[in-house]
């Protein structure tokens, strides 16, 4: 792997937040001397397999990390909490530059095929049965995500509106205290409920569901295409449009990094 495509990769910046994020691992013993591995270098390989969609042992040589090594510290990284994480610390940069926009919060969801199963699939409604995810993915008001999840295709999109509120951290502010909580919560009619309804404003958020029946999703005004493009953002990643991982648990960290790498593209703007 080229030394510029390993910096566009993972910016210095980037690896500024990563790496003391990542645990620490005592190095098993080798014969004959095999240098440890440098870490920069196997994130990187783990952000090329995310962006390209390769397959782990398609790894180029030049990479300078096995196939097995790169799964091995990607499968642990995972384990630690990583991937979440790091989503919430660009996230916290973010909002201490004044570059979220709180004034409301919008829901959304996509499915993807699931080519070889595994947990966290289901049969898709709307894709003749077959196996598949679904990606559910509040944004702030921009569209930058805010928090990521994955279910089974075949989980009705409303199941995940509570968790997903939830599932939004504390986030740092540019004044005052951290905050989580979004002005309004806007969402098409998939998500309407009275019980949803009366949730989010004991909680202080300001309903914009579209009523099924009533209201069409187009209630929603201008602010549908901001999660579609935020979706539109996480499925550039080229190993989520098709869902090979049989752990569902792999296939959220790759969503988890994808969502941490679209917010530092964010951040870049902020700070340039």
């Amino acid at each position: 792997m080229s030394a510029d495509l390993s910096q566009r990769l993972v910016p210095d910046g980037l690896w500024e937040l990563v790496a003391p994020l990542l645990p620490s691992f005592s190095s098993r013993p080798q014969g004959g001397g095999t240098a440890p591995l440098d870490e920069r270098t196997v994130f990187t390989t783990v952000v090329y397999v995310l962006t390209g969609g390769c397959a782990w042992r398609h790894l180029p040589e030049t990479s300078g990390v096995s196939p097995a090594t790169a799964h091995r510290r990607f499968t642990a990284w995972t384990r630690a909490g990583l991937w979440r994480r790091l989503h919430r610390a660009v996230l916290d940069e973010l909002g201490a530059r004044g570059g979220l926009d709180w004034t409301s919060a919008i829901v959304d969801a996509a499915s993807v095929r699931g080519k070889k199963g595994g947990s966290l699939t289901g049969p898709d409604p709307v894709g003749r049965g077959k196996k598949g995810s679904k990606l559910h993915v509040p944004s702030e008001a921009q569209g930058i995500p805010l928090a990521v999840a994955v279910s089974g295709a075949n989980m009705h999109d409303s199941l995940a509106l509570k968790p997903l509120i939830r599932g939004i951290p504390a986030i740092r502010s540019r004044r005052g205290p951290r905050r989580r909580r979004p002005v309004r919560l806007r969402a098409d009619k998939a998500y309407f409920s009275a019980e949803h309804l009366a949730w989010l404003r004991e909680r202080g958020l300001i309903p914009r569901i579209a009523r099924p029946g009533i209201e069409s999703s187009e209630r929603l005004g201008r602010h549908p295409w901001k999660t579609e493009r935020s979706i539109a953002w996480l499925f550039g990643y080229r190993r989520l449009t098709i869902r090979y991982e049989r752990k569902g648990s792999h296939f959220l960290a790759f969503l988890g990094l994808a969502a941490a790498l679209t917010c530092y593209k964010k951040l870049a703007k902020v700070t340039t």
